[in-house]
């Protein structure tokens, strides 16, 4: 059986050639040569959106996917540094901000809703103020001549006259009434506003809405939705080439660009709002028709409130309605100390894991020690290298799947060395052993393995959040620990049987199995033993 294998000097070769090869890309391919942390380690805030749908189903892939982009295009515009807008699962959305900007990573989040209504009265609320917008930032572009001024700000996407409850929020019933104008008067007239009323950020599409300015300056009484958000395609901010006036330009789609241009020639002297969520981020007046984009909208601005306009315009509308699933936010010092607490906890169990091995194992335990090490190096490099091509990044949670593989990894070990002990209670010597043990140990091996990263498997599909990275780390682990086992503990046994001092009673930790193993074969066999006590002793055979 033996014969049959490869040499061991093979698979030291195969372990040689993949570690050079890992650890070449490590150090040639890229700036970093450590693994990247997560936010709870290194600092920062995790915000997790779930979508929903009216039906309750998983919303379809584009949608969410557009909404990712959206959102992500958002994190650009703010300009916020080393941040991550990922999909996980069939409908989440995670946001990830590094360092301690946990509040622009809730802003983030989000669930803008952007419409277009026309204002039907509006007043101060609690004091006297300019109508304004305010928002993040954006890139500033330069205007094209031939646009139509309006005074203040501009629509947002979508168009149709009467929009559909697509957008509307689907917790809300739809056999609700519609809010009429004389209902919605009725708020207006005794609402008081400030920066953190939300009176309308329920309200649907064809619903009559009493609504606040963002900075709880105005009321405003507004009409049924013009144009959604949507349809929206781009807003800039920039000077005008005449006059060297900052202003907003916005482009609609082919659909609401023709709805606008109807509502526009219809209205013109009025105003129109445009609310985010159901605040009123600007009420321009229509100066007049406005047939072909862009429509330039003009006003008060300096640059930072024409950009931050044209950010709010550009990004605000999602394609889906989201609720905040989980937020949280971790300080850098908090994150480093956690990182401390996370690799002292780790060298304990390694620690441990050694110490067990030499004490029970002796000279095996130092196999065992050395597969450890050698696995070690190979996660590292693989860390690495993912960090890079996948953005994988190491949480608290995956340093904890590391230590429960380090369990996993030595019970592969454990498996061998005690059916290696088997082989020897059966007589054979540690040469002719270590083969057969590997034969049969090496089907537990994988038996074991294969469970462990299955379970890590279904965890990573059905979990969100951290939970997905002690998934990841443990099935990693697990798929490294049989290539170890396999290319390193392995031939590095077959290796060492060689040497009779390795079997020794003192060195190997197989020294009694050895004498108590030679017995029960000589019996199985049909040898001759000497049985009998003191001087009496007896030569007998037994069949």
């Amino acid at each position: 059986m033996a014969n049959r294998s490869l040499p061991a000097r093979n698979y030291f070769a195969a372990l040689v050639l993949l570690l050079a090869g890992l650890y070449a890309l490590v150090f040639f391919t890229g700036t970093s040569r450590a693994p990247q942390l997560g936010l709870d380690l290194r600092g920062g805030t995790t915000v997790t959106l779930t979508a929903k749908t009216p039906d309750g189903k998983a919303p379809a892939k584009e949608d969410l996917e557009l909404a990712r982009q959206i959102i992500e295009q958002r994190v650009n515009g703010l300009g916020v540094a080393e941040a991550e807008v990922v999909t996980e699962g069939s409908s989440n959305i995670v946001i990830s901000v590094p360092g301690d900007n946990g509040d622009k990573a809730r802003e983030l989040g989000a669930t803008a809703q952007l419409r277009f209504r026309p204002v039907i009265q509006s007043d101060a609320a609690t004091q006297a103020a300019a109508d304004s917008a305010s928002a993040g930032a954006t890139d500033s572009a330069t205007p094209t001549d031939g646009a139509t001024p309006t005074d203040g700000a501009t629509p947002t996407d979508s168009a149709a006259a009467t929009p559909t409850d697509a957008q509307a929020d689907p917790s809300l019933d739809p056999n609700r009434p519609k809010v009429t104008q004389d209902a919605a008067a009725a708020a207006y007239a005794t609402l008081v506003c400030d920066k953190t009323d939300t009176t309308s950020d329920t309200a649907r599409p064809d619903d009559f809405v009493a609504a606040c300015s963002q900075d709880g300056t105005q009321k405003y009484l507004l009409g049924q939705t013009i144009i959604e958000g949507t349809d929206v395609k781009d807003a800039s901010s920039g000077t005008q080439q005449t006059t060297g006036e900052w202003v907003v330009l916005l482009d609609f789609d082919n659909k609401a660009e023709n709805a606008w241009a109807e509502y526009t020639a219809a209205h013109v002297q009025d105003r129109v709002a445009f609310t985010l969520d159901g605040r009123v981020i600007s009420a321009p007046t229509i100066q007049s028709a406005i047939n072909s984009n862009p429509t330039t909208i003009t006003g008060q601005f300096n640059q930072t409130t024409a950009e931050e306009l044209a950010n709010q315009l550009k990004y605000g509308a999602l394609p889906l309605t989201f609720s905040q699933a989980t937020a949280e936010s971790i300080s850098t010092e908090l994150g480093a100390a956690q990182l401390e607490a996370g690799l002292i906890a780790g060298a304990i169990g390694i620690a441990l894991v050694f110490i067990y091995a030499l004490l029970y194992y002796r000279l095996l335990g130092l196999v065992m020690i050395a597969s450890l090490i050698a696995s070690a190096a190979l996660v590292y490099a693989c860390l690495v290298l993912l960090g890079r091509q996948i953005g994988f990044t190491l949480s608290l949670a995956g340093i904890a799947g590391f230590i429960v593989a380090i369990g996993i990894t030595a019970d592969s070990f454990v498996v061998y060395f005690e059916r290696l002990k088997d082989e020897i209670r059966e007589g054979r010597t540690l040469r002719s052993a270590v083969p057969r043990a590997w034969v049969r140990a090496r089907r537990t091996i994988l038996s074991a393995d294969a469970v462990s990263f299955l379970a890590a498997a279904i965890l990573y599909v059905l979990a969100i959040g951290d939970v997905k990275g002690f998934a990841f780390t443990l099935g990693l682990s697990t798929v490294l620990d049989l290539v170890i086992v396999f290319l390193f503990t392995h031939p590095l046994m077959a290796v060492l049987s060689r040497f009779r001092s390795f079997g020794s009673s003192r060195m190997s930790g197989l020294g009694r199995v050895d004498k108590a193993g030679r017995r029960p074969r000589a019996v199985a066999t049909g040898e001759r033993e000497l049985v009998g006590a003191g001087s009496g002793a007896q030569d007998r055979s037994r069949a």
